[in-house]
């Protein structure tokens, strides 16, 4: 498809942490990468309810909680179920390529 976004390599499996969050910066853009039981996610890593950093959060299985306020989100489809969150967090779509992390942005 014309319009479909490409994938951009992020990082080396091999160098996330394993079963947490790990920071990427593209350009301007800080990610948060979530090493889960079911695979690798992507978020903005910024929390959109207090602008806290999620990679500074608890996260447990697929849940981030925000480290500010305390807000969780699943980090598979971004939905929130831990007040004061109650918008849905920016997640992207992910893939593992040749041990490379690919996020379609």
């Amino acid at each position: 498809m014309a319009n479909e976004k490409p994938w951009r390599d992020i990082i080396a499996v091999s160098a996330l942490e394993k079963g947490w969050v790990t920071r990427v910066e593209i350009g301007p853009r800080k990610l948060a990468i979530y090493d889960t039981p079911s695979g690798i996610f992507a978020s903005l890593a910024l929390c959109n309810h207090g602008g806290a950093d999620l990679c500074d959060g608890y996260f447990d299985g697929h849940v981030i909680e925000c480290p500010l306020h305390q807000g969780a989100f699943d980090v598979r489809d971004g939905m929130p179920f831990g007040a004061p969150a109650t918008k849905p967090m920016r997640v992207f779509e992910t893939r593992v390529t040749n041990g490379m992390v690919q996020v379609r942005m």
